[in-house]
C-alpha cells in the first residue's frame, strides 16, 4: 500500500539522524511509531533546508514555501505522490492528520520557527526566545500527546516544559556550531549582563563571563526539565518509558554541560551506548529515584 511505504520512508528518516533523546524508538507503541516518525521526517526536513548546506537565505525561505504547500494539500487531504521521500513524508502526514485529528496549525507552528531561523540570528531576552521554542520545539511534544490519545490543557503546558527545554538543551550543547552559522541563542541582554563577548566564541574561549552567562541559562533550563517532570507519570503505558528517556537525556546532556563548564569547543557532549544503559536503568526505577538523573 501507497501509505506503508510512505511510513516505512518516514521511520527510515527518523532513525537516521542522531539526537539527544529517542525518536519513534521500539519503546514506544508500535501502532504510534509510524505516526510520530511522520511528524519527525516532516519537521527533520525543513529543519535542514533553514539550517544544513550552502544555500541562500531566499533558497532557503523558497523551500520552506513549497513545504508549507506540500502541507496545505497533506491538510486538504490531496498530497502529490512523484515517488520521492518528501512526497512519502507528505502522504504520511496526511494521512496523520486524518487519523488523529491533528490541529495543522502545529505543523504551521514548526515551520514558521524554521523560517525564523533563516531570518533572526539573535534573541534579544527570555521572552523572545520562549516564543521561538513555543513555535520550533513545543509542537512536537503535544502533537505526539495527540497520537497517544491525549488532549488535556495540563498535559501540554507539562509537555511544552519539556520541549523548551530539550530545545535549550541543545543551544548550550550547539553554541560553537551554532556561532560558526551566525547564530548566537543566549539572550543578548543576559550576554551583556555577564560582560560576555561574541569575539571569544570567535576565538573558542570559553571566557567566566561566558560561564556565568550559560549558568543561568541552564538555571532556568533545568527549572522548566522540573516543570514538565509530572508529566512522565501523567500518561500510560510504553509513552511513559519514551518520555522519561527522553527526560533523563536532555537532563544528562545538561549535566555534562555543567560538569565540563559549558567549554564545547574542546568536547561537545553526548550520548553513547553506555548512556542508554543507565538511562534505561533510571527509567526502569523511575519511582524510587531520590536523584533527578
Amino acid at each position: 500500500m501507497v501509505a506503508d511505504a510512505a511510513y516505512a520512508t518516514c521511520l527510515r528518516l527518523a532513525r537516521a539522524h542522531y539526537e539527544n533523546f529517542p525518536v519513534a524508538s521500539r519503546v514506544l507503541p508500535k501502532a504510534s511509531r509510524p505516526y510520530v516518525a511522520a511528524i519527525y521526517a516532516f519537521a527533520r526536513l525543513a529543519d535542514d533546508f533553514a539550517d544544513e548546506g550552502d544555500r541562500s537565505d531566499d533558497s532557503r525561505l523558497a523551500l520552506l514555501d513549497d513545504w508549507q504547500r506540500r502541507l496545505d494539500e497533506a491538510v486538504a487531504g490531496t498530497p502529490a505522490d512523484d515517488g520521492s521521500d518528501a512526497s512519502r513524508v507528505f502522504i504520511a502526514v496526511s494521512d496523520t492528520i486524518r487519523t488523529h485529528r491533528l490541529e495543522p496549525e502545529l505543523l504551521g507552528d514548526l515551520l514558521s520557527a524554521f523560517r525564523q531561523d533563516v531570518t533572526v540570528k539573535r534573541y534579544e531576552d527570555w521572552e523572545a526566545l520562549y516564543d521561538y521554542c513555543r513555535r520550533s520545539a513545543n509542537p512536537v511534544g503535544r502533537l505526539v500527546l495527540r497520537i497517544s490519545g491525549y488532549r488535556s490543557g495540563e498535559l501540554d503546558q507539562a509537555s511544552d516544559a519539556i520541549c523548551t527545554a530539550l530545545q535549550l538543551t541543545n543551544f548550550w550543547q550547539d553554541l560553537e556550531r551554532d556561532f560558526r552559522k551566525g547564530r548566537v541563542y543566549v539572550p543578548q541582554a543576559l550576554v551583556r549582563s555577564c560582560g560576555a563577548e561574541e569575539s571569544d566564541l570567535g576565538r573558542r574561549r570559553m571566557t567566566p563571563a561566558w560561564q556565568a552567562a550559560l549558568a543561568e541559562s541552564a538555571r532556568r533550563t533545568r527549572e522548566l526539565f522540573e516543570a514538565g517532570r509530572p508529566l512522565t507519570s501523567k500518561v500510560r503505558g510504553r509513552l511513559r518509558w519514551e518520555l522519561r528517556a527522553t527526560w533523563l537525556g536532555g537532563v544528562r546532556i545538561l549535566d555534562r554541560l555543567e560538569a565540563a563548564g559549558f567549554d564545547v569547543f574542546h568536547k561537545r557532549p553526548t550520548l553513547g551506548w553506555r548512556d542508554g544503559i543507565v538511562i534505561g536503568m533510571r527509567t526502569m526505577t523511575w519511582p524510587r529515584e531520590s536523584q533527578n538523573a
